[in-house]
This record gives C-alpha cells, structure tokens and sequence, in this order.
C-alpha cells in the first residue's frame, strides 16, 4: 500500500473532516486517537485485546526503545512490528518530549541532543539524523522528526532559540530520510508555544520541506485553553489541507473535540491508560475515582451507557475492591474501559462528521470531560 491522505468527507457546518492515511501496514481512519506503547506495549492490555478495542495505530517511543531493548535486536527480530507482533500501523516518537522531560539530563546543540541515561547514566549523543535511522531501522509506519521545545512559561527568546533549533533540526531530518526509498512517512513538527509569529515562522520551514504530514507540539504544557485554541487558530492558515494534522500529546476529550473543529485529524495522550491505572474512570456522565467508600457497594456497571467488556461484567463494588488489593486484574479492566470510552468518542465523532451532525455530537459530548466526579 503506498503511503499518502485522502480526505474522505468534510462537515458541513465546522472545519472537522474524516479521512484516511495510507502506510505500509494499512488504513488509519481518522480523526484516530494512537493508545501510548512507549516500550512496545500499551501498559496492561495484549495487543489481541487492543485490536477487539478497535485501535488502528499506536505510538511508540524511539528513544527508550533505543535504550532498551535496542534497535540491533529489534532489527534482528525482523522489526518492530515482528518483535511486538502488532501487524497495525505504529507511529513513532523521536524523544523530543524526553528533551523536555528528562532537561536535567539533556544538553541541547545545534548538532543534536546529549543525555545521560535515565536508566545508568551513560551519556548518548544524539543528531536528528540519528534519530530518522533510528526509526527507519525500527520500520516505523510513521516517523517524527527530532524536535526541541521549552515550558510555556520560557521568554519569547527561548521559544524563538527552540524554533531555530527544531527548524535546523528538520532540514537535516529530510534531507536524510529523502536518502531512503520508502513507503514510511517523515512528520515534521511545528513549534514556538503561544506566539502566534513563532508558530508562523515555524511552519513556513516546514512546509518548504514538503512533509508528508504536520504535528503542533509543545502544547498542553500549562497554558490557558483559550490561548491553546487560539494557537491552534493561528496554525490553521499554514497547514495545508491535503496533509494530516497531529495535535501532540491531547488527551483531555473538550480539547480534542475544539481541534477537531478546526479540522485537526490525529491524536495521542497517555491520559487514559495512565488514569485507568490509577483508578480514575472516564464515562459520559463525569469521572469516577473507584478507591471511593462510596462505591464499595455499588452494583452499576462504571457507565451504563458503556458496551466494554469490563462494563458489560463487573460492578463498581468489585473493581474497587481490585484497586483496593492492588490486584492486577484492576490496572486490566479500567484500562479495557478507559481506551474503549476513548476509541468509542472516536468512533462517533468520524460517524457524526460523516452525516454533517458533528456539532450536535460535540454538545453531547461536554459531559465526558467534566472533572467534577460523577
């Protein structure tokens, strides 16, 4: 299958749009959500139990795949897809959240990235060149380039210097990824906070290099929503509509579906695994925190208005006593729960573009992201 976009159907009353990106391990149906599987694995699922989810891609993460097992062994494996035996599309990170994640442990140049080990302290020099090989070698479906970004809170002069930087930084990206042919794709990832002249000239090097799809980053970092919606706003006019638009790291349901409003198409967050695992529950009327007195004896299912196969067997009353006993079993169930609530949005959101009614399902929809508890 050759790799490639094509937008499917446009919603009469918003910008949002479904389409479908081609790669070399089949359609992704968008607007998708990718679950998070860092290490090659959504944390308490089998990827037999994500496919009957209904998940199309997941997102893995170059740079700790590198640390461990290493991409040697992954290539001996026959690649990643082989080595994790997931036969669906994977997108892959380049670690430019491990650069702000991990800052004490980085040191940026304009060549590339230092760190030290989070696992032993060994130090790793990486170029954003490197960091297409890497991926390349793991045979990612879609690859990201190595990008650098600074706290919302940074001066308009650190922004500015992590724009120069990420900009030189993608240059060398394609033009290495251009010394390959193939089907795989090079996302480029557009930078510069809140600052609408920043954003701009961001975008203008990106599209210069003709990437087969565009990613904001460095959003969801503390900023005001309204200055994140009209950040998303300010990009709009620069990215173009045959390509796919990745908002990074958005996993909070009212600002997933203002992106989709604006014609965004691709998502990923850990937000409801990592939640899953700490027993907070998302469902259409609210959130429920299960270690609560208040569900020990409560026979409903976690929504009512759930087909999960966690909702479809248990109580309340026995998933907190999982939580309680920190058994296993409860990190499974909530998670089965969580990423089908997510997926399921998704499900719903394509089909509401599709019949032109997208803005009566994203008024339905206001009460899936409350954080009072239900």
């Amino acid at each position: 299958m050759s790799k490639g976009f094509q937008i499917i159907h446009r919603d009469s009353q918003t910008r949002a749009r479904t389409g479908l990106i081609l790669t070399p391990h089949g359609l992704v149906e968008t607007p998708a959500f990718a679950p998070v599987a860092s290490q090659g694995t959504v944390k308490a699922l089998t990827f037999a139990q994500l496919e009957e989810l209904g998940a199309q891609i997941i997102l893995v993460n170059s740079y700790h795949l590198y640390l461990r097992p290493g991409i040697e062994l992954i290539e001996k494996m026959g690649g990643l897809h082989s080595f994790i035996s997931w036969p669906k599309p994977i997108i892959s990170d380049s670690g430019g959240f491990q650069i702000y994640s991990h800052s004490p442990l980085a040191r940026i140049s304009l060549e590339g990235v230092q760190f030290a080990s989070h696992l032993d302290g060994q130090r790793i020099f990486l170029r954003p060149e490197d960091v297409v090989n890497l991926q390349l070698r793991l045979g990612s479906d879609i690859l990201m380039t190595l990008d650098y970004f600074v706290p919302y809170s940074a001066s308009l002069e650190q922004h500015r210097q992590a724009v120069a930087i990420t900009s030189l930084w993608e240059q060398r990206s394609k033009q290495e990824f251009l010394k390959r042919k193939t089907q795989q794709q090079l996302w480029g990832i557009c930078q510069g906070g809140t600052f609408s002249d920043l954003r701009r000239q961001s975008l203008e090097t990106l599209l210069q290099l003709d990437f087969d799809g565009y990613a904001l980053g460095g959003l969801g970092l503390g900023e005001p929503k309204s200055e994140l919606i009209k950040t998303i706003e300010d990009c709009l006019p620069y990215l173009p509509e045959e390509k796919p638009r990745y908002l990074m790291g958005m996993g909070y349901i009212s600002d997933i579906l203002e992106a989709v409003t604006y014609g965004l198409d691709f998502f990923d967050c850990v937000l409801p695994t990592r939640n899953a695992r700490t027993g907070t529950l998302f469902t259409s009327q609210g959130k429920i925190v299960i270690k609560h007195q208040k569900y020990a004896d409560d026979k409903r299912p976690i929504d009512e208005n759930c087909r999960c196969y966690t909702c479809r067997h248990f109580s309340r009353a026995y998933l907190r006593h999982l939580y309680e006993r920190q058994e296993i079993t409860s990190a499974i169930l909530n998670t089965i729960h969580n990423l089908y609530f997510y997926l399921d949005i998704f499900r719903k959101i394509r089909q509401a573009i599709a019949s032109n009614s997208f803005g009566s399902l994203k008024a339905s929809l206001s009460e899936a992201d409350k954080e009072k508890e239900e």
